[in-house]
Formats: C-alpha cells, structure tokens, sequence
C-alpha cells in the first residue's frame, strides 16, 4: 500500500470529518495520521491513509470531491514523498515556547526567524489573537524541536532578544516540564 496526503479546507460545517472519513472508507484505505482544526469559522484538516496499490492519488480525489461537493470544501491529495536523506532531521530535544504581547503584524515571521536561524522545526504552532493590546489575550504556542548540539543559552538569549523587540513576554520549556506543570 502506498501512502496519501490529503488536505480539506473549506469554511466549517458539520459533517465534514464524517463525510472524509466515509470516502476513505469506501475506497479501502486506512487513515494513519489526523490533524484538524477549525481557524475562525474555516475547517482544516490533514489525513494520512495508507491506499490499496490499485487505487490511484487521482481516483482518490475524485471519490472525496464527490463526497464533499455537498459541504464545498476544497480537497488535495498526493503521494506521500518522504525520504529521511532529502531533509537530515539532527538529533533534538522538543521544547515549547509560548508567547505574549499586544498584537501586530511581524510577531510570528521575527520569532519563527529566529527559530529557523537554530536550525530547529516547529512542529505545531497555535496563535489565538483575541485581544488587541491586551497581551493576555494573545497567544502564540510554538511546539519546536530543538537541536541538541545548538549552543541553547545563546539560542534562548537571541528568542529572548527578539520578543524584548517585539514587545513580547516569552517562556521556553522542554516539552516534559510544560506538559507536567499545565497538566490538569
């Protein structure tokens, strides 16, 4: 079995999840990985399915568009092309950095500069900006793995240097301690 990416995105409903999941279903294949979440009133969601050999990156577009016509969401399929030696992923230690501040434009492209600069990939990021100059109600979460060979204390002085500029408060911890001291 090959395996397929498949991207949905539309404004939300309900039914969509179902009517993905039917499709996949009917064609045979086996979702391995899920990511959805709905930005304001968009749905978004990525699916990873493994898919009967017979069955090709198109047929599988065709049934979902199908299926989805009704609820006129947007969907995109390929193959999944992952080859370790395209992207050599280092040796690293996942931390989460959140952030705080007054919201403006820039505040995710100079933190994320900073992140990139590392060498470390961010694998999930939230940003909630709710409340214009109310730093308490805007919110970056950053999942990032983070080289282990990297010098960390001058990785943390420039994220710390970069949200002074911003005007944002910042806190960095390895993902273990956040998850225990948010554990509810």
């Amino acid at each position: 079995m090959n395996k397929i990416v498949i991207s949905v995105l539309g404004q939300d409903r309900p039914g969509i999840i179902a009517a993905i999941t039917r499709a996949l279903f009917l064609a045979d294949c086996n979702i391995e990985n899920v990511s959805q979440t709905i930005l304001q009133a968009e749905f978004s969601g990525i699916f990873i399915a493994s898919i009967p050999a017979d069955q090709s990156a198109a047929d599988l577009r065709s049934r979902l568009e199908t299926a989805l016509m009704p609820l006129k969401q947007h969907v995109y399929v390929k193959y999944l092309e992952y080859d370790k030696g395209d992207y050599p992923f280092e040796e690293s230690e996942p931390f989460v950095i959140v952030t705080k501040g007054p919201d403006r434009k820039g505040l995710v492209a100079g933190i994320t500069e900073v992140i990139a600069q590392y060498g470390a990939n961010v694998t999930n990021m939230q940003a909630v900006f709710e409340g214009g100059d109310d730093p308490d109600k805007n919110i970056m979460i950053y999942e990032v793995d983070i080289p282990t060979q990297i010098d960390q204390q001058k990785f943390h002085e420039d994220l710390r240097n970069r949200a002074n500029e911003l005007g944002l408060n910042i806190s960095v911890q390895h993902r273990n301690i956040f998850e225990a001291i948010n554990r509810v």
